[in-house]
């Protein structure tokens, strides 16, 4: 079996329409909202709610897909997205924006859950850790490109959301004319927190992490952006430069991971991503180009934390449970995410634009001297036993299903599983 390149390539096609539309999006509420005059702290609040209703989608999502099917789930998402993303240009208040934020970032949990689902289900295992890394890859570009319709109207104006609210819509034209037979349902995840704490406390940790830092950048970067003085340009090149960060340097960050004691990597590229945003914070006061180039850094390392911390995760599992444990770590990074906008616009607030990398690399050095203290106190996890690096998106738990370690951990020789038992109360 091999996978239909057609097919695949509508279904990204659609994803990445409407990834431009929320890429330009989330740019342009934090562009309008500093012009506006909503105080940080109010702004980080409004950001947070996206990430509520992602973690709200994450369990109400599925029921929805499994009651109306994948194609009428995929247009009512879509219709929702592009009503509040309009709606935004026309209720330029904090609560109803906080309120539209919410049904967004349910809806797009719902949306790249449908998508993922399908990609999982036409994909044969041997394809799945290709398949995987090209949709990442295709997400990232489509977050990157979209940061550059700001210049349409670099003031966030009406037309700046007509159109992210355009290619909400246009997103949904490649999914409704696909001949693809709808997949299996994907239920919603079990957290089970005591189980991954008792399995790997620097894989959770990591993932919690995670989630409170790169919110922050989606949440506040726009922001941040437009209060040390950059316009237009300067604001779509600094938030693209992060993401493409974020998707050229994570595989030779995860290729060192596989080589070398993963923990110790990871200790390496938190410590390197704190430093970066201090560095991004500083750079405000330089040129132009000593921002981007921050930001670029900052964004490669950062970004690599949560992939880092579920492959470090992978390696202290039994057979079989890689899945379950995945969707529970999902959350934890979700937990993060509601937390970090709001607490990066309360840092913001209290000292200034700098606050925003100011808190970010505050929360990397913290979990930094975490990880030391469980490299300490727990042995590595030999070569060959660790799983290998994979990109992973903090999207849906269809998508974690495309992880081919989960299908190889199952299949592994009886003979390995008590090896693998001994790890389950590592680091």
């Amino acid at each position: 079996m091999t996978t239909p390149i057609v097919s695949i390539a509508s279904l990204l096609t659609g994803i990445a329409v409407l990834l431009m539309g929320l890429g330009l999006l989330a740019t342009a509420l934090g562009v309008r909202a500093a012009a506006e005059g909503f105080p940080d702290s109010v702004t980080g609040l409004v950001m947070s709610a996206y990430f509520g209703g992602f973690i709200l989608g994450t369990f109400i999502c599925p029921g929805i897909v499994r009651r109306v099917g994948h194609i009428r789930a995929y247009a009512a998402f879509a219709a929702l997205a592009a009503v509040c993303a309009f709606a935004h240009a026309l209720l330029v208040h904090p609560l109803v924006w906080g309120l539209l934020r919410l049904v967004t970032g349910t809806s797009l949990v719902g949306l790249y859950l449908v998508i993922e689902s399908w990609l999982n289900s036409q994909t044969p295992n041997e394809q799945r850790g290709r398949v995987l890394a090209t949709y990442m890859t295709v997400t990232l570009l489509a977050l990157a490109l979209g940061q550059y319709l700001l210049l349409i109207d670099p003031e966030a104006g009406l037309a700046t959301f007509g159109v992210a609210s355009s290619l909400f819509s246009l997103g949904l034209v490649p999914v409704a004319l696909t001949r693809l037979s709808e997949p299996k349902a994907v239920g919603a995840p079990h957290l089970g927190l005591r189980h991954l704490l008792a399995v790997s406390p620097l894989g959770v940790g990591g993932a919690l992490a995670a989630g409170l830092v790169t919110s922050a950048f989606w949440g506040m970067g726009a922001v941040f952006a437009k209060r040390v003085g950059l316009t237009g340009v300067g604001i779509a090149t600094f938030m693209s430069m992060t993401i493409v960060g974020g998707a050229v340097l994570q595989w030779p960050i995860g290729r060192l991971s596989d080589r070398f004691d993963r923990r110790k990597v990871l200790v390496a590229v938190t410590a390197l991503s704190a430093v970066a945003a201090l560095a991004t914070s500083a750079a405000a006061m330089w040129a132009s180009a000593a921002i981007q180039a921050c930001a670029f850094l900052f964004g490669g390392l950062a970004f690599s934390i949560y992939s880092l911390s579920v492959s470090h995760l992978n390696d202290r599992l039994e057979p079989g449970n890689s899945l379950a444990a995945s969707n529970g770590v999902l959350l934890v990074f979700g937990v993060g995410a509601i937390l970090g906008p709001t607490c990066s616009g309360l840092f913001m607030h209290l000292v200034g634009p700098a606050g925003a990398f100011l808190y970010m690399a505050a929360v990397l050095a913290a979990f930094t001297a975490f990880a030391l203290l469980r490299v300490a106190l727990s042995s590595p996890v030999p070569e060959a036993e660790r799983s290998t690096y994979l990109p992973l998106n903090r999207t849906s738990q269809a998508a974690l299903e495309m992880d081919p370690r989960g299908a190889t951990q199952v299949t592994q020789p009886p003979h390995q599983s008590g090896a693998a038992a001994d790890r389950d109360t590592g680091s």
